[in-house]
């Protein structure tokens, strides 16, 4: 009797090369660009860090409740919860109605960065920008803030156009941190661009923007190539750019691939509702079921693995921090970016620094599309 045989046969990988895939990208993208804008046009004087968080993650609700009606078991949420981090608070700034900073009433003047994302049956469409409160053509963007918001959109242009197929993750670096350069900027260090699968936003192919000397060397180099998706995730700061870990509680977490056998109720108690609510996604904790529970049951998941922590971190005062956050498309055809807030406007944003380098600014230049060559005629025959 001939033994029975395991099979290896793995599940295809979704990719959207599947046009049905690109569709789930592209209507999570539209929720998410309806939401940042209405957060972007709440961003006013006298607003509260965390109405503008809670109104961010609504609107990512009721969009997604629009999307595949017929579909009562597909996945929809949340693939990033909206975060408000405001001047010298860089990032993941998104707290619970207790917390420090949770009242903060934004003032004229305020650089702010947004960040908020959804996805639909695991395929996420992340955004963020950066608005500064009371900003108008009457009343342009100068300055510190200025040279930093434009510095993160030239990079996130450059990015988009070298993520075609053939090229190489440290060729991005390079120029980023050229681009940077021209507006007196730095990246902030460690950040990382990722490759997006879908159920998770980390993917293993990487882009870091300012890396030590020893990362660089120890980096794993990559191509690029059709058919992949990307979270393009810039920082730049007018400082040195090295961030401290700020004293504000972190409250976003995600859960990670490590497998681990939680000790107390409460770890196991969070992980199992956390698998069921949010998968591998970021979640913020005031949107658990009981806050107090999982953040003691966070201290045990984060020590062990099986959670990340999103920490948050500050530049120093009388600096300014611009960010750029979008998902794209690599296809044969070109590099499609599907998230995106207000066009970058030069007559609000005004800076005095320019880019002069040639080969950047021809890289600028270039297209986001793919030309395919033409085919030459067939010789006539003999």
């Amino acid at each position: 009797m001939s033994s029975a045989k395991t099979s290896n046969t793995k599940t295809p990988v979704a990719t959207i090369a599947d046009s049905n895939v690109v569709s789930k990208y592209k209507a999570a993208a539209e929720v998410v660009n309806g939401a940042i804008r209405k957060v972007l046009s709440a961003s006013k004087e006298g607003a509260k860090v965390i109405d503008l968080c809670k109104l961010g993650d609504a609107a990512i609700e009721v969009g997604l409740s629009k999307q595949y009606t017929k579909d009562k078991k597909m996945s929809k949420g949340i693939a990033y919860p909206t975060s408000v981090s405001v001047n010298t608070i860089v990032c993941h700034f998104s707290p619970g109605a207790s917390e420090e900073g949770a009242e903060q009433v934004l003032a004229a003047g305020d650089v702010v960065r947004l960040q908020m994302g959804a996805q639909i049956d695991g395929f996420a469409a992340v955004v963020g920008e950066t608005v500064v409160v009371g900003a108008s053509d009457a009343s342009p963007v100068t300055g510190k803030a200025a040279d930093a918001i434009a510095a993160a959109h030239f990079a996130g242009e450059a990015i988009q156009r070298l993520l075609k197929p053939g090229n190489r993750n440290m060729v991005v670096t390079d120029r980023v941190q050229k681009i940077a350069r021209a507006f007196g900027c730095k990246p902030i260090e460690n950040t990382v661009c990722h490759e997006q699968k879908q159920g998770d936003l980390d993917g293993d192919k990487q882009i870091i923007l300012n890396p030590t000397d020893e990362q660089r060397a120890a980096f794993p180099s990559c191509e690029f190539a059709p058919f992949e998706v990307y979270l393009v995730d810039v920082y730049v700061t007018t400082g040195d750019g090295h961030a401290k870990k700020s004293a504000l509680r972190t409250n976003i977490y995600k859960k990670t691939s490590t497998t681990y056998q939680l000790k107390t109720k409460a770890a196991r108690a969070v992980i199992n509702e956390v698998s069921q609510k949010f998968s591998k996604f970021p979640f913020t904790i005031r949107s658990c079921d009981d806050e107090r529970k999982t953040r003691m049951g966070m201290i045990e998941c984060t020590k062990v693995g099986v959670a990340q922590a999103f920490e948050i971190h500050e530049e120093k005062a009388g600096e300014v921090v611009g960010q750029i956050t979008f998902t794209v498309l690599v296809t044969p055809n070109g590099v499609e970016r599907i998230t995106q807030g207000p066009a970058f406007d030069p007559k609000l944003i005004q800076t005095d620094k320019k880019i002069e380098d040639t080969e950047l600014l021809e890289l600028l230049q270039t297209s986001t599309k793919i030309k395919k060559p033409t085919k030459k005629p067939a010789a006539p025959a003999a």
